[in-house]
């Protein structure tokens, strides 16, 4: 009887700690759809986790719904060379870089954001300050003016004729990438918290050199206790930008944990303190 019962514990215990750590890989494991073309349909949130519902038109809708390029693609730079790192990226985004070493990290992420609010025709929201605080913004440029950079001084010049369509877009927007950055854009956007962490937010550090990588998608854990989220970066020279792997959990990457993050957040290619997560 003493036997029987001795065995029937061990199969409970057993058990118990087989669900236990399947219950721990279930909700950690991940399952990339290599033949799928977008962030959200390539990634699919790690098992046992739960995503929002966003509007269409919202900026989370574009980031996570965001084109990318087939599997295996390999990081390019401006001038079509490819990237000396090539270990540190999980997928392309199709989107150009340019031909000139402009699009880096923080303007990578300027011009996702302008790119978003152009498409949607909200364009008194596009603007972005340069360095030495003057506010470039669309509008004033598509209205029939450009901007004249002598030294440190910056002003407005009539051109007599509105800067319509995208082509004139782009110029503004490498107009900006020119004399923005890490820097001017760090001290635009506002502070937020890790728990407080959605889809559009950014880890930006500003300096000569710093760095900036935005949020692309976020999945909830059921219990509400972690979230999971994508990244995207480009870097230094100009390079496509690309969804990064998490060096520090194989099993879940390219997705990143708030719970793992206790005060910085370790990318491939930069370390960021929790308190240089910001937001538009």
């Amino acid at each position: 009887m003493r036997k029987l019962l001795f065995i029937y514990i061990v199969l409970c215990l057993t058990t118990a700690c087989g669900d236990a750590n399947t219950q721990t890989l279930h909700v950690s494991s991940i399952k990339i759809q290599e033949d799928a073309n977008t962030v959200c349909t390539r990634f699919p949130p790690p098992i046992g986790t739960y995503q929002k519902e966003y509007g269409t038109n919202s900026f989370s809708h574009y980031l996570r719904h965001f084109k990318l390029l087939p599997s295996g693609q390999k990081v390019k730079l401006y001038d079509g060379s490819l990237k000396s790192n090539q270990f540190a990226h999980a997928a392309v985004l199709d989107m150009d870089v340019g031909n000139r070493d402009l699009q880096q990290c923080a303007d990578a992420i300027m011009r996702l954001r302008a790119e978003y609010l152009y498409k949607n025709k909200q364009f008194d929201k596009i603007h972005f300050n340069f360095t030495n605080g003057f506010k470039a913004d669309y509008n004033t440029w598509k209205n029939g003016h450009s901007i004249k950079v002598v030294g440190n001084k910056v002003n407005w010049v009539s051109t007599n004729r509105a800067h319509s369509g995208y082509e004139s877009f782009r110029k503004y927007l490498n107009m900006v990438f020119g004399y923005a950055g890490t820097q001017s854009l760090s001290q635009e956007l506002k502070p937020k918290k890790l728990k407080e962490i959605v889809i559009g937010d950014v880890f930006i550090f500003g300096g000569f050199p710093g760095h900036a990588v935005i949020v692309m998608d976020i999945a909830y854990d059921k219990n509400g206790v972690d979230k999971y989220f994508l990244l995207a970066q480009s870097y230094m020279p100009a390079q496509q930008i690309h969804i990064l792997k998490n060096p520090n959990n194989k099993k879940i990457s390219p997705w990143y944990s708030t719970k793992e993050i206790r005060n910085q957040l370790i990318t491939p290619e930069w370390t960021f303190n929790i308190s240089d997560l910001k937001s538009f």
